[in-house]
């Protein structure tokens, strides 16, 4: 009978086996696992946090116009461009991920996120060095934009294959988690310095001291996900290969064709609604509605706290009920409740930004909490890295970054400030088709995979 072991294991860490063509797992080992996944996660959204937060102020510093609408579109256009990058990068690492584990390439990422971010805040400003500053900025957001390409669905996949089959959901829903705290730290560390920063001082040298935090970030990052095993998953599928796998790209993309589309929709209902709540909307509170930079700040940043408060519990709901119906009732409710929240937002009082922005928050949990363990379950484990990898960066890319590009630029052109609303209604509906084509996962073995149980 084959042991499910690690690649070249440590005898004294090494806690899953293989027994009766069933996987027992540690649960000690697997919080582990999580843990390093989610720091990973959470640098990467620290940074997108930190971005989105301080957006306006990078518009000056790095594009030289009067106008802050062009300003904004601009920074916002750095932003998507790294997101143009990410199938490249989800093409890189993803094979490579099938092909020499996922340990070793979620390290590399994690190198090359930390040494992207930090980057950012070594660039000198447009009025010292003229036109190098924003192809600087551009070249260290396509660096970033690479290394992410293999991130998210390495990270998902990571936690899938540790987490035992009845916990899947519960503890995937902690790479969200980590998202989510990214997110809060960045816009913290933002609002705080808004708050006790002089304009001038923000515009000067503040803003790059979110961006240089990266760098320790990025080391603790590294050694903890150095010090992991491979997943018992790949472990087995290695052993049994008794050879590195090499599986060609068109079989990840022709031979998973259907998986991938449904996976393409999920997350693009997925990502639109993230960003649009996340990282579009404090702009918009500011840009658009002339909302207090510092009270609209503290707004979302209460919505995030919400959620997170709320994330381990939707996941273990997954577990229970299943990811289809919970996936199911967030596309219900962005469809028939974003134009109300919009409208709430709208009108400006601190109460109706935070009941509409609670709402919406509350809506994307449907996702966070169900995604991390649907999206792996879609894939057999001999190509999960590599499709997912292809399917969610192809899908961000085209629709998820470009959300606060695409909408900012719609708002301009047409003038109607319900275009956010819009937008996530059509995820909603695209959400809602996929979510009718796909299989429930919940409780069930990975595709591939020996079911998985928790250890005592």
């Amino acid at each position: 009978m084959a042991t499910a072991t690690a690649v070249t294991p440590r005898p004294t860490t090494r806690r899953a086996a293989k027994a009766r063509n069933v996987t027992v797992t540690d649960p000690a080992l697997v919080r582990r696992a999580v843990k390093a996944a989610a720091l990973g996660n959470a640098m990467e959204w620290f940074d997108f946090g930190v971005y989105s937060y301080i957006a306006v102020t990078l518009g000056k510093v790095f594009f030289p116009s009067g106008n802050p609408t062009a300003q904004l579109l601009s920074t916002f256009g750095a932003f998507a461009a790294a997101f143009l990058v990410r199938p490249l990068g989800g093409m890189v690492f993803g094979p490579l991920g099938d092909r020499i584990g996922r340990q070793k390439v979620l390290a590399l990422t994690m190198i090359m996120m930390a040494a992207g971010t930090f980057a950012i805040g070594l660039i000198p400003s447009y009025s010292v060095i003229g036109v190098g500053a924003p192809l600087l900025l551009l070249a260290a957001r396509l660096v970033q934009g690479f290394s992410t390409g293999g991130e998210y669905a390495g990270a998902s996949t990571f936690i899938a294959e540790y987490a035992p089959d009845k916990k899947r959901g519960f503890f995937g829903s902690w790479l969200e988690f980590g998202t989510l705290a990214g997110y809060i730290g960045g816009a913290g560390l933002v609002t705080l310095m808004t708050a006790l920063l002089s304009s001038d001082d923000l515009l000067s040298w503040g803003w790059r001291i979110p961006f240089l935090i990266a760098g320790p970030m990025g080391i603790i990052g590294l050694y903890l996900r150095m010090r992991l095993e491979e997943t018992p998953a790949f472990a087995a599928q290695l052993e049994k290969a008794e050879a590195r796998p090499k599986v060609p790209l068109r079989d990840m993309v022709a031979g998973q064709w259907k998986a991938l589309l449904i996976c393409m929709g999920l997350v693009l209902v997925f990502n639109v609604t993230d960003y649009m709540l996340l990282s579009y909307m404090p702009s918009y509170l500011t840009s658009e509605l002339k909302y207090d930079e510092t009270h609209g700040l503290l707004v979302v940043l209460g919505v995030m706290a919400l959620m997170m408060i709320v994330q381990p519990f939707a996941g273990a709901l997954t577990d229970r009920v299943g990811r289809r119906p919970v996936i199911a009732a967030g596309c219900a409710g962005f469809l028939l409740l974003s134009i109300p929240a919009l409208l709430l937002i709208r009108q400006g009082s601190l109460l109706a930004v935070g009941l509409g922005m609670a709402a919406l928050g509350l809506l994307l949990v449907c996702f966070t909490a169900a995604m991390p363990a649907a999206l792996p379950a879609l894939f057999p484990t001999r190509v999960r890295y590599g499709s997912l990898s292809i399917g969610f960066n192809v899908s961000v890319s085209l629709f998820g970054g470009t959300t606060p590009l695409v909408v900012t630029a719609l708002i301009g052109a047409t003038g109607n400030m319900m275009m956010p609303a819009y937008y996530m209604m059509a995820a909603a509906v695209v959400g809602g088709f996929a979510v009718w084509r796909m299989s429930e996962s919940a409780g069930r073995p990975l595709p591939g995979s020996a079911p998985s149980i928790e250890g005592s």
